[in-house]
């Protein structure tokens, strides 16, 4: 790829590199909201926004128990501290993911039933909902670049094709992370039609 025109440019180099940042932290956070919803099949991902009780704070559960997927419909849980498996399992069971934890005191099994076809159409719509809510911060971005520019300009910090330059490269920057999001978006939305 060429080297940025906003990048070469001192006045810009700033505004680019944190135009760039953020619109890489958007595309991340979709990715991230991506991993943990939920499939047909188990995957640990599932529970990264499950919060614990343990020691008078809230902890990711990730951090105070090893999670694995040892088959396609199980997920399970094994605490670090075995006297935080109650504590592990009311958060489980009062989440809004609908588990079911089954705890035998070591060892919190989850069963992850398989999705009607009604469940997956919901899943698809909030797919799509996280999609354009992402797509919208993507586009903030863009405006607050595009703003920074023209304030450029008006400073006579840049020059008019400066600017035009630079817009065209925002706008660029812009088409590529939302086909990147919605990409993942089609991938994910195969994965949850699949039966």
């Amino acid at each position: 790829m060429a080297v940025s025109a906003m990048a070469g440019n001192p006045a810009l180099k700033d505004a680019y590199a944190q135009l760039k940042t953020r619109m890489d932290k958007a595309v991340t956070d979709f990715r991230n909201s991506l991993l943990s919803t939920r499939t047909g099949r188990a995957s640990v991902h599932m529970l990264d926004t499950i919060r614990v009780p343990y020691y008078g704070s809230e902890m990711p559960l990730n951090q105070i128990a090893q999670v694995h997927a040892p088959e396609a419909q199980l997920i399970t849980v094994q605490p670090f501290d075995p006297s935080s498996t109650a504590e592990i399992e009311k958060a489980l069971r009062t989440s809004d993911m609908g588990f079911n934890p089954q705890n035998d005191g070591k060892v919190i099994r989850i069963p992850i039933p398989a999705l009607t076809e009604e469940r997956r159409k919901e899943l698809v719509k909030h797919l799509h909902k996280m999609l354009e809510d992402h797509r919208t911060a993507v586009r903030n971005i863009r405006r607050d670049g595009n703003e920074l520019i023209k304030k450029a300009l008006k400073d006579k910090k840049i020059s008019e094709d400066d600017e035009k330059k630079a817009l065209d490269e925002i706008q660029k920057l812009t088409d590529d992370e939302i086909k990147k999001m919605e990409e993942m978006s089609k991938a994910k939305e195969k994965e949850v039609m699949q039966i």
